[in-house]
């Protein structure tokens, strides 16, 4: 274990709570920090602590040695059913199917893999156009403060003739379920709402919205991308009738993720394919199955589920110490923290913009200025336009982002290349 293992986010000591659960916990922290995944964090940015987990996360070693072991050796083709290479590699994906549907307590066969959460996104709302024109449903309902693999899509269906109704998130950063309720109509085909905002970390309501929806038969899909195996809870309310996830967000791989699509009255959302030939993935994701992709985000869904309590209680110390840490500085949260999971926290330094303090910081953490995917562009957030955050604030936007093994950076440096 490394010399610094003492600025690990697990090292605060244990939850509260019976002490025969705290030594478990103790144990199974200690299990996964035996495989070092930190290591991983420091040898890729030296010293520079990475803060952007809500980017993309370090694959686990565990599930690098599943993805290795079905990359190198057992590197059949699923489709393949004349021979033993493929048989097993069929065996993998089914059992990768087993560990995904468990984390949302769902069943094997509700589980499609794709590329990703943007696919499956994708997939749930644009492959339901056809039923919606179909049955005269054209409506649907999403929020301003989705991801933008959901927003373009509804802004795709909006062209395409559907009415699409924008809810509006209340200034800590969440939907209300009586919001959602009173935008259904008669002819509302889908209520499409995220889990979990991947630039404040607030876990929006969704077991809630679910109830609200009762026996409408509007379907709901959930964009899971930030939530899955994190807070395992409300993905598991059997309303939920379509969920995104996500594999690079769970110490998985880029480039694999799967849509689930429950039953309800013993019917599957009917769901078109958007991609053709080959009839993979029961004929609505055609394309070879990356076996060795799908296997590992099933390794990341087992462990994410077995390991997910400890894992809270890390994110959860290591907020605390940040906040704690960052203090002199007065920053400004932006987004619930009492609603919110604990591995995001997104806030401002009052009078200073957010390039002034990656600059300053650029030795000593590595954060984003929003979400990872929009960046790049150098506009303020939707999601803290939606929240009516004041634009100086805004312009200031800082989100940090953590798992389990993160380290926590040198904050005391960090306050004093603000505020020295």
């Amino acid at each position: 274990m490394s010399s610094s293992s003492s600025k690990r986010s697990c090292s605060a000591g244990p939850a509260d709570g019976d002490s025969n659960q705290e030594n478990v916990t103790d144990r199974m922290v200690q299990s996964v920090l035996a495989h070092d995944t930190h290591a991983i964090m420091e040898h890729a940015t030296g010293m520079v602590r990475y803060l952007d987990c809500a980017a993309t996360t370090p694959v686990d070693p565990r599930v690098r040695e599943e993805v290795l072991l079905y990359l190198d050796h057992e590197f059949g083709n699923a489709g393949s059913r004349t021979h033993d290479f493929g048989r097993r590699a069929r065996n993998a994906v089914e059992a990768a199917r087993d560990r995904v549907a468990a984390v949302v307590s769902a069943s094997r066969g509700d589980v499609f893999f794709t590329s990703g959460a943007t696919e499956s996104n994708n997939l749930a709302i644009l492959g339901l156009e056809e039923h919606g024109r179909a049955t005269g449903r054209t409506h649907v309902i999403t929020s301003r403060i989705e991801h933008h693999a959901v927003l373009e899509p509804m802004t795709e269906l909006e062209r395409r003739g559907f009415d699409v109704t924008w809810l509006d998130p209340t200034p800590g950063g969440w939907i209300e379920a009586d919001a959602v309720r009173d935008a259904l109509r008669p002819e509302t085909l889908l209520v499409s709402i995220m889990h979990v905002n991947n630039e404040t970390g607030v876990l929006q309501p969704v077991a809630d919205i679910a109830g609200a929806l009762g026996d409408h038969p509007a379907f709901f899909h959930v964009d899971a991308a930030q939530g899955f195996g994190k807070e395992v809870r409300s993905l598991a309310h059997k309303r939920i009738d379509l969920i995104s996830v996500s594999g690079h967000k769970i110490h998985a791989p880029k480039g694999v993720g799967a849509l689930l699509l429950r039953r309800r009255n013993n019917e599957r959302p009917p769901v078109k394919p958007l991609l053709l030939g080959g009839g993979q993935e029961r004929g609505l994701r055609a394309g070879t199955l990356p076996v060795h992709q799908i296997a590992g985000l099933g390794k990341a869904a087992e462990l994410a589920l077995a390991e997910w309590p400890m894992r809270d209680r890390c994110c959860r110390a290591f907020r605390e110490r940040l906040l704690e840490g960052l203090a002199p500085l007065a920053p400004v949260i932006h987004g619930d923290l009492e609603r919110s999971l604990p591995n995001i926290v997104n806030l401002s330094i009052p009078g200073i913009d957010a390039d002034t303090v990656m600059e300053a910081w650029s030795e000593l953490v590595a954060v984003s200025d929003g979400a990872a995917c929009t960046s790049a562009s150098y506009t303020c957030s939707h999601v803290l336009s939606a929240m009516r955050v004041p634009e100086a604030q805004m312009s200031g936007a800082l989100r940090f982002s953590w798992c389990h093994s993160s380290e926590l950076p040198d904050l005391a440096a960090m306050v004093a290349a603000i505020d020295g």
